[in-house]
């Protein structure tokens, strides 16, 4: 089973029918589903396996009530704790499928401690890079890193974004990844160029897979070797939101499986050429 440590949240997508207007109003269809990153992962992994399981901190108020509910109904175990208030990420979704996020956690960030329970029947620990850009929940989450490589559980980080590996620093991004050496690393072209990452610098990742966007899907391995997987481009590109997210969960729970590479990644880009049909990060139509 699948665990993600991190956010969970609501998602408010706006998907802009034109260009925005300034001072006057704009087209668009407007979408409430739960967010996060960490809650996204684990939702995608339950749908492919049947079960996963999310740690994080979730506000005490009706929104949270009801994003747990939501999440919990297609089979993932919530743990965590509940104080505060539940965060909000406005999505606004251009034609073209370019997303740009405003956000707020809210309490998301607020997760202050680690259970070795929570690794109980867990094979995969799964953490964003946004899990570790605040405190407490950054120390919860080296917890639960430290946790998983002493009892054999596999371990991926997503870089999750540019801004933050600004926000972070390069250094600090790269300390982080040397000492929690996860056995995959998931980032974007641009990502992996923030931090440093290349073939032949693997960041203390036992393999790292880089997206970029319609163009082949490179993979390094810590031998040394170097792949490359073509991506079919999606005819028609609704909201690009959770779609990497998608690809961590396909990948990470086939890898998990000890399937073939190549299965790994088919199972990632499946699954996110669906969700990017879609608004939201979700494979309901409604």
């Amino acid at each position: 089973m699948l665990c993600a440590v991190g956010d969970l949240i609501e998602d408010i997508v706006v998907q802009l029918h034109d260009d925005m207007q300034r001072d006057t109003d704009t087209p668009a269809t407007i979408t409430r589903r739960r967010g996060g990153s960490a809650a996204n992962v684990a939702y995608f992994a339950a749908k492919i396996s049947g079960s996963s399981r999310f740690v994080g901190c979730v506000g005490s108020d009706a929104l949270g009530d009801s994003l747990i509910s939501a999440l919990a109904s297609h089979g993932v175990d919530v743990r965590g704790e509940r104080r505060g208030r539940t965060g909000s990420i406005v999505v606004v979704a251009t034609p073209d499928g370019t997303r740009t996020m405003l956000t707020d956690r809210g309490s998301a960030t607020e997760l202050s401690t680690w259970h070795d329970d929570w690794l109980v029947d867990v094979d995969v620990v799964h953490v964003p890079l946004y899990s570790f850009s605040h405190e407490p929940i950054a120390l919860a989450c080296r917890q639960a890193v430290s946790a998983a490589l002493a009892q054999g559980v596999l371990v991926s980080i997503d870089l999750s974004s540019v801004a933050l590996i600004d926000h972070l620093g390069h250094d600090a991004v790269r300390r982080l990844l040397q000492t929690s050496t996860p056995h995959v690393l998931f980032c974007t072209r641009r990502e992996a160029e923030a931090v440093g990452v290349s073939a032949h610098d693997l960041c203390g990742a036992g393999l790292v897979v880089v997206k970029d966007a319609e163009h082949p899907i490179r993979m390094f391995d810590a031998a040394g070797g170097e792949q490359a997987f073509p991506v079919q481009a999606v005819a028609h590109v609704v909201d690009a939101t959770g779609a990497g997210d998608a690809f961590a969960a396909g990948f990470m729970t086939r890898f998990s499986q000890k399937q073939p590479i190549t299965q790994c990644v088919a199972a990632g880009r499946d699954l996110a050429a669906r969700v990017v049909t879609l608004a939201g990060a979700t494979l309901e139509s409604e």
